[in-house]
Formats: structure tokens, sequence, C-alpha cells
């Protein structure tokens, strides 16, 4: 079945994440209303029944005495919320940091919020450069994270190629019994550095480096639950709830941490929090963004099931099956260029499917380029260079946005680029 109306592929895309979101939304909406509904009501029920016990002991036909009652419930209500009784001070010096932190990260617990008319002011401009300067970092730290994983997954991949490469020659000189078989030195590829071997089209799989930040993530939330849980007097599920809702920049406000009067090591508990949660959430975004990766794929892959069927013709974004060992051997005998079995061979018209192999970040990214990438570099040329910017497909591949802006782009840049393990 084609796309109706020959609708372009980035549109279709982008309606049918659109359509799943709306489609997940209402799913949760189904699912927390079944989950909280009913507590939502026993809680109501317990306040009116303690309320209006209250009121037939104390306040018998006194209207004047129920009317302070509302007033206290009312001021003790307030204070609760902004903090002022029951929790430490929250426009300290301590407090007020915290409370910026939650600004740059995006968090916003709602815990702490200024009541001055100044205060919401300089919040609104505060704000505006603070989460500007919290997505660079942040945007830099998927950076480097993903080009410190590439280089650890291509050297164990090299040193893994070589292994197994070695005993394949030894294998084979055993089994020739040619009068080279007792010569000491193996192919020449063995002997070479790491930075030598002819690996620079070979990209990580993009599964392993979501497994990779996923336990990355899990380990630090699970430390952070077990410092929160006993200083803070939580469940442990309810501090790693924190965490989750914290390195995610949610925020809802629920639970907070180091709100209490009074801590042991307070300073130190401090500065352990502030690691945890920038830790965590550059973590966690990094994650994000390549979860949006595999989304994505998927996207594609129901768009190329509306558009062809059950016909067998395969999808241009789907690597082709090839020997590592034997591309890396020939590679360095015939002066070809490197095709691993994680790559596209851009050249060949009818790539076949792998069974069960994994797929490249850039097998994702080199054949469907992300409009945002595209609306990116048009915006770049336009105040660089003041001209109309050129069509992505007169756009070098490795330069598809220069500099790279936005988790998307950037992530395309690190795995696409050549030198970018060899940093």
């Amino acid at each position: 079945m084609c796309l109706c109306g020959g609708l372009a592929e980035d549109n279709a895309r982008f309606i049918l994440l659109a359509v799943v979101l709306v489609a997940y939304m209402l799913a949760g909406a189904v699912l927390f209303q079944r989950l909280e509904s009913d507590f939502e009501t026993r809680q109501a029920a317990e306040f009116w029944r303690v309320y209006h016990a209250f009121r037939r002991h104390h306040l018998r036909g006194s209207p004047s005495a129920l009317q302070r009652l509302h007033e206290l419930l009312y001021a003790y209500g307030n204070a609760s919320t902004t903090g002022i009784i029951n929790k430490r001070r929250r426009w300290d010096f301590p407090g007020s940091f915290h409370f910026v932190g939650t600004i740059v990260s995006t968090i916003g617990y709602g815990s702490t919020a200024p009541q001055t008319t100044a205060g919401k002011a300089a919040v609104v401009v505060y704000g505006f450069f603070g989460c500007s300067g919290g997505i660079l970092f942040f945007n830099l730290f998927l950076e480097r994270i993903i080009t410190f994983l590439a280089w650890i997954l291509r050297s164990w991949h090299v040193r893994r190629l070589k292994r197994r490469l070695r005993r394949a020659t030894l294998t084979s000189r055993r089994v020739s019994k040619s009068p080279s078989a007792n010569k000491p030195s193996l192919p020449d590829i063995l002997d070479d550095d790491d930075n030598n071997v002819d690996l620079d089209q070979w990209k990580p799989s993009v599964y392993w480096v979501m497994l990779y930040l996923s336990v990355t993530s899990c380990i630090i939330a699970c430390c952070a639950a077990a410092l929160y849980a006993p200083l803070e007097g939580w469940d442990y599920f309810d501090a790693l709830y924190f965490a989750f809702v914290s390195f995610t920049t949610i925020g809802f406000g629920d639970y907070v941490s180091t709100q209490k009067p009074s801590y042991p090591h307070v300073h130190w508990y401090r500065f352990a929090n502030f690691v945890f949660l920038v830790t965590g959430c550059c973590c966690i975004y990094s994650l994000l963004n390549v979860t949006s990766i595999v989304i994505k794929q998927g996207l594609n892959y129901v768009i190329h099931k509306l558009q062809y069927g059950n016909r067998d013709v395969a999808a241009p974004y789907l690597p082709r099956r090839r020997s590592s060992v034997s591309a890396i051997y020939y590679s360095k005998r015939r002066a070809t260029r490197l095709v691993g079995r994680d790559s596209i061979r851009a050249e060949e018209n009818t790539p076949r499917r792998m069974s069960g192999e994994l797929i490249s970040m850039k097998d994702f990214l080199s054949a469907n380029k992300v409009s945002l990438a595209v609306m990116q570099k048009q915006l770049y040329d336009a105040a660089q260079m003041q001209r109309g910017s050129g069509s992505l497909a007169a756009t070098p591949n490795h330069q598809v946005l220069k500099p790279p802006v936005g988790p998307l782009a950037i992530a395309s840049e690190k795995f696409e680029s050549k030198s970018t393990i060899n940093r």
C-alpha cells in the first residue's frame, strides 16, 4: 500500500509519530486512571472524615471558630507547599543554589518558587539563558560520551578481529601443511597498530551504545537511591523513583532531596546530591536520544511496510551481511573500501537484510536524513553565508550539519565522521 498522496517520507514519519504518541498518551491516561483514581478517592474521603469529626467534637454551633479553622488550614497548606514550616530554609545560599540548579537542568520540582514580582521576572530572564546553557551542556556531553563509547567498541572490535584472524591463519597453515607453515610471522595486518587498521568505515551498533548507556544509567540511579533512602527516610523504591523522575528532568516535586532541616554530614550530602543529579541527567539525556533513534528506525520500518507491503523489497537502511575478518584482511591486500557487517554498501542497489545481526548508528542515520538537521543546516547557511542553502543531496554525507546543533545532528556527525573514533 502506498502512502496517501505520495507523502514524503519525512512528513509520513512525522505524522506516524504524532499518531503513535497520541495513542501512547491515551493508553497512559487509561492506565494511570485505573492505578491512581481509587487511591485519590480514598484520600479525599479520609480527609473529609477527619474534618467532619473535628467539627462535630470541637466546633458545635460556632461559625466564627469554623471560619478560623478554614483560615488555619489554608495558611498551613500554603506554608507547607512553600516550605516555610517543617523544612529547611528555601532561600539561603544552598537553597538558592538548589533552585537555580532545577532551572538550568529544566527539572523544576516546584517545591521552591519565587514569591515576589522581582523574583518571577528574574526567573524569566535567568531561566532563558540558563536553560540554553544547560541544553548546550547536555549536547556536548552527548557528543563526548558517544565518542568515548565508539572508541571502546572499536578497540574491542579490532581486538576481536585480530584474535579471530590469528586463529584462522594458524588453522589454515596446519591444514595446508605448506612450506610456509613454518613461518612464524602472521599476516601483516596483525602486526599493525590499531590506528593503522582500515576500520574507518566500521561503526558501532546503536544497540550496544544503548545497552551501555542503559547499564550506566541504572548503576547511577541505584547508587543514588542507596544514598537517598536512608538520609531522606524513603523506601528504596521511592528513592529509585525520585532518581528516575529527576534524571529525566520530569520533576513532579512529590519527592525532593535535601529538604529536611538537618542531615548528618550535610555538606557532603549536598555535594553528592549535586554530582548524582548532574551525571544522572547527562546519562539519561544521552540514553533518551539514542533510544529516539531506535524509535525512528521502527517508524521507518512501518513506513516501508506501508509502501511495499509483504513484497520482497529490501529496505535501503538495512545492512548487508559480510564477514568482518575477510573484510579487514582483503581491504589491506586489495586496497578496497572496508565494509563491515554493520555497514551499508551504498554502491549496491539491492542490499540484503541481515538475520539477527545488529544495525549500526551509521546505518540508521546515513539512509534516513533527519529533517531537523536539514532545517538547522539551512538556518546556519542563511546566517553565515547569506545565500540560499543547497539541497541535502548536494551536501556531503559527513557534513550534514556544520557545526552540529541538536542531539540527533550530534549523533549523526559522531557516528558518520571517519575521524571521530581516532580522536
